[in-house]
């Protein structure tokens, strides 16, 4: 195995991690509460935004990770 492909698996490994983070923050961002047959709605926009942050760098990671492996070049 050379270094590209383990290069490769630690950028999927990483952009794994990343992206749980990130979808753990964009959940955690909303809360709704039902009180008396009311539903109350809170919501964090910079929570929200910093998640969907984490998501896209996770899908950058992803795709650099994936390019890595299947890179054929001579070198």
């Amino acid at each position: 195995m050379n270094a590209s492909k383990i290069i490769g698996a630690i950028l999927i490994i990483a952009s794994m991690l990343v992206g749980y983070v990130g979808f753990n923050k964009v959940a955690d961002s909303t809360k709704e509460i039902n009180l008396l047959g009311l539903k109350i709605n809170a919501s964090d926009e910079s929570g929200k935004t910093e998640g969907y942050l984490y998501v896209g760098f996770a899908l950058l990671l992803f795709g650099g990770g994936i390019y890595t492996i299947n890179n054929k070049s001579k070198a």
